[in-house]
């Protein structure tokens, strides 16, 4: 019973998950993606300033014990030499505390030597330590802007991918069926291409038929009495018509009878000069 409620819950999860991808914006999950990496990293660094802080702090102590190492060295050795000195002089007192107090330095001269060491190699691995996740944080910053990068790339694909869909769905609404109310583009262009077909068709037979002939010809007559009515008007204003052209005599000639000569009459206005009188 147990297992089966075990199974059944991890299908129910499994199922949920899947529907969740499914239904989910991936513009949304690659934000959220950027975003743990951007607090991994943080996270990171934080990890490496404590690190590198530790190693700071330990070579600060390890300075510090070498100053006083290097101060109870010289304290050890004065105290050997005023020793010396004393015993030369035969101050066997003095003697006695300078020798005890040299022993005493020599003493924590010997302690500091070995904290020197253990600092050392505390240091040491401190400095290895700081030096690893420097370069963790270095190697997760490229990942992390490769990651940007790529996020980049992905939302232009994204969006590319988002009007392809629109398109392809444009395309679709035009070449398919939409419905039986809703015609489609190819039968609204059948149905105005066979309109214009018949109009053009109807119009070729119209100027075919004899009523269109007949008024052809009434509209000449129309226009020829309304050219004549102009002449009319434009002859009572004095006006010359431009239309009408100018009229021209041209000299006529009498056909002689046989055995007399050709001779052309002309009026005086035609010739251009007057009879003289008595002609």
């Amino acid at each position: 019973m147990w297992k089966a409620i075990k199974r059944w819950w991890a299908y129910l999860g499994a199922k949920v998950n899947s529907v969740f991808n499914e239904k989910a914006d991936p513009k949304v999950q690659l934000e959220q993606a950027i975003t743990e990496a951007q607090e991994q990293h943080r996270r990171l660094k934080e990890q490496a300033a404590n690190v590198i802080a530790n190693q700071k702090q330990n070579q600060m102590r390890l300075d510090a014990a070498l100053e006083e190492l290097e101060r109870l060295n010289r304290n050890a050795q004065q105290a050997v030499l005023m020793a010396d000195e004393a015993t030369r002089k035969g101050d066997a007192a003095k003697t006695a505390e300078y020798t005890s107090a040299a022993e005493a330095f020599a003493n924590q001269l010997i302690a500091k030597e070995k904290e020197v060491e253990n600092l050392k190699q505390m240091s040491l691995q401190a400095t290895q330590a700081a030096e690893q996740a420097k370069a963790a944080v270095q190697q997760n910053s490229r990942v992390l802007q490769q990651k940007l990068a790529e996020k980049q790339k992905l939302l232009g694909q994204l969006d590319q991918a988002k009007m392809q869909e629109q398109m392809n769905k444009a395309m679709a609404s035009l070449s398919e069926q939409v419905g039986e109310d809703v015609p489609t583009l190819d039968e609204v262009r059948e149905k105005i291409e066979t309109r214009y077909a018949r109009a053009k068709g109807m119009a070729e037979l119209q100027d075919m038929s004899v009523e269109s002939k007949m008024l052809e010809v009434e509209q000449a007559s129309i226009n020829v009495e309304a050219q004549a009515r102009l002449s009319e008007i434009r002859s009572k204003l004095g006006i010359a018509d431009a239309a009408a052209p100018a009229a021209t005599t041209e000299p006529t000639t009498t056909e002689p009878a046989a055995g007399e000569p050709a001779t052309a009459e002309s009026t005086p206005a035609e010739s251009g000069t007057e009879p003289s009188p008595g002609t």
